[in-house]
């Protein structure tokens, strides 16, 4: 079975790519049936040398191949009819933008598996870049948090090598004795907190952090059951609440009186309360000044993120009293930090962990038979139609 790495073609440019040259070299001697071609890229953070360098052939010879694999969405125009791509489609979530693609994959006889659906029996995802997006988000919060107050400078992760250059650069500056929310417990929180442990920052408990003042910048990590709460009284649980969001009201408010700097790493579900909204963010003991919203999600749970924002231009100023944008430096805003990938900015590190997990959980579905239905649970279309699991698209493919 033959593998073409594609090359990125959307704009603007990912640098990101599924498999390094050393995973390529490790699925090759792990599967002697595989076969990896690896189309020539310009912009790929793995220069087609050091894929040569492994054995690896670099070709346009995508043609050639069964499946393909690539990060971002394949423009219309490059995609290669009766193939079979993986690729994140941007689709699962009946997104407009990505109507017209959709509609061409199914026009071709393509079959599309979406990594956002690869996972486990359990529904677990298996594949992603959340810890990378977790990693870059809080150092470019804390960048913000720098640049908003004239206090400090920090380069830009993208012009870094790695995780540990980032690293190397936040030890570099000090905090004032600020207080800084973290929500979220998955790849992506703890991706964030990572980083706060790599800076020596001190973990303080929820009853601590709201109620104790600190001579030295602290954190706190929160997931769900400690910012919201049943609307009836009653004891909740993590389980219930997913269970039940609707049931449930934000109880973020006593942390938003306490914090300086707020990093945003949930995941936030259908149904499930805000965390603040825009009449939240008017209440005079409102304190957030800088927020990094790595989970972005426009005019939704975190109400300051009233846009995404850019690699090129990542902070803007949310003015809660007029709920419009502003200058970030400017004294009432706060400063948002909402770039919606991330991870690109981190292309070394990322592909290396993206494929690992995708040449462990993957790659071997094609050789046993999809035994665990890993492929079957990511496959959305097969014969031009839609496969039963997404089905739910039908009408969303349909809408002229």
């Amino acid at each position: 079975m033959r593998f073409g790495i594609i090359q990125e073609r959307k704009n603007p440019p990912d640098r990101r790519v599924v498999l390094s040259p050393k995973m390529c070299q490790n699925v090759q001697q792990s599967h002697p049936e595989a076969k990896i071609i690896v189309e020539p890229s310009p912009i790929r953070v793995f220069e087609d040398a050091e894929y040569k360098a492994l054995g690896i052939e670099v070709a346009s010879k995508m043609e050639e191949c069964d499946v393909l694999l690539g990060v971002k969405e394949v423009p219309i125009a490059a995609l290669i009819p009766h193939k079979k791509y993986f690729f994140f489609s941007h689709t699962i979530k009946k997104q407009p933008y990505n109507r017209d693609l959709l509609r061409a994959i199914l026009d071709r006889n393509i079959e599309l598996y979406d990594h956002e659906v690869i996972t486990n029996p359990k529904g677990l995802r298996l594949v992603a870049f959340g810890r990378y997006a977790g990693i870059v988000g809080a150092y470019n919060g804390i960048r913000a948090y720098g640049m908003k107050y004239q206090s400090f400078n920090l380069p830009r992760a993208e012009t870094l090598k790695d995780q540990q250059a980032l690293i190397a650069e936040l030890n570099k500056i000090k905090l004032p004795n600020i207080k800084i929310l973290l929500t979220g417990k998955g790849r992506v929180g703890n991706g964030s907190k990572e980083m706060l442990d790599a800076m020596g920052l001190k973990k303080v408990n929820v009853a601590e952090y709201l109620h104790d003042d600190f001579e030295e910048p602290v954190y706190c990590q929160i997931d769900v059951s400690e910012y919201n709460t049943r609307k009836d009284g009653v004891r909740g649980t993590k389980t219930d609440f997913f269970a039940n969001p609707s049931e449930y009201k934000s109880n973020f408010l006593r942390f938003a009186k306490v914090t300086d700097f707020y990093i945003a790493g949930h995941f936030y579900g259908d149904g499930a309360p805000y965390l603040y909204t825009r009449e939240d963010a008017k209440h005079p003991d409102f304190k957030i000044k800088v927020v990094a919203d790595v989970s972005c999600d426009i005019d939704g749970p975190v109400a300051s993120t009233i846009r995404p924002s850019t690699i090129a231009d990542p902070i803007y100023g949310y003015h809660a009293i007029s709920e419009q944008e502003m200058d970030f430096r400017d004294s009432r805003a706060i400063a948002v930090m909402a770039v919606d990938n991330l991870p690109a900015e981190l292309p070394r590190d990322a592909s290396d962990g993206f494929g690992e997990a995708f040449s462990k959980y993957v790659i071997p579905a094609f050789f046993n038979g999809d035994k665990d239905g890993i492929l079957e649970r990511a496959r959305m279309t097969k014969n031009g139609q839609l496969t039963e699991r997404y089905a739910y698209l039908q009408e969303y493919v349909a809408i002229e």
